[in-house]
């Protein structure tokens, strides 16, 4: 069993581009990665790393810090989801901000947009 977990911001920040640019069943097959800086470093106020776009219009900011990275996204999730584990979620007048602690909470990140685009 695996002891370690990935929690460099950059790497989960990557973790979750690779899941979003690699599924294709809807609606993740109309999200794309946008204004990515491949080259951004974690900070402790937060870097953005790219942008998350539905159909072309982008909807979100993918942010990277030491000891992880954020999901920030306009609209709502529903009151039923459920935060996985490595997940918190933070639910505000603006959207959605989805703290990603490891490596292992990406699929719930991803759940999450999902949820979000289909509020």
């Amino acid at each position: 069993m695996v002891e370690d977990r990935i929690t460099d911001g950059k790497r989960v920040a990557q973790l979750l581009a690779s899941e979003l640019t690699g599924l294709e069943t809807p609606p993740l097959d109309r999200i794309d990665v946008v204004d990515a800086t491949p080259e951004v470093e974690p900070t402790a106020d937060g870097t953005a790393a790219y942008g998350v776009a539905i159909d072309g219009d982008r909807i979100g900011t993918v942010t990277v810090f030491p000891d992880g990275a954020t999901l920030s996204v306009d609209g709502s999730l529903p009151e039923a989801f459920e935060s996985a584990d490595g997940i918190d979620v933070e639910r505000g007048d603006e959207g959605v901000v989805v703290r990603i602690e490891h490596g292992g909470a990406v699929k719930g990140a991803v759940d999450a947009l999902v949820a979000i685009t289909a509020a």
